[in-house]
């Protein structure tokens, strides 16, 4: 079984600063591509930015210069730092991997999700 779980959400003032971490754990045998997406209320889920295993980044051109994402390997972790927040970043932010499991199969995960809210 394989389990993502984020931390580091919060409450924050627009022009504030998060870092959101996401480890993955279980039974793996190698992460891929990982990433970051965020659901809105009464807004559908949007893709925030991605990496791949290799550390080649894409982002949503609304946090492009704001936010930054890296990752451990090793740790299978991944990190999003988000500076200069505003209030439009706020929403349940998910952590995503794609992976290949114990098993040897090929799987996509997400985590629950951890709040981001900015207000003054």
């Amino acid at each position: 079984q394989v389990q993502l779980v984020e931390s580091g959400g919060g409450l924050v003032q627009p022009g504030g600063s998060l870092r959101l971490s996401c480890a993955a754990s279980g039974s793996i045998y190698r992460v891929n591509d990982m990433g970051w997406y965020r659901q809105a209320p009464g807004k559908e889920r949007e893709l925030v930015t991605t990496i791949t295993r290799g550390g080649d980044t894409n982002y949503a051109d609304s946090v492009k210069g704001r936010f930054t994402i890296s990752r451990d390997n090793a740790k299978n972790l991944v990190y999003l730092q988000m500076n200069s927040l505003k209030p439009e970043d706020t929403a349940v932010y998910y952590c995503n991997a794609k992976l290949i499991a114990g098993t040897m199969s090929a799987y996509e995960y997400w985590g629950r999700g951890t709040q981001v809210t900015v207000s003054s």
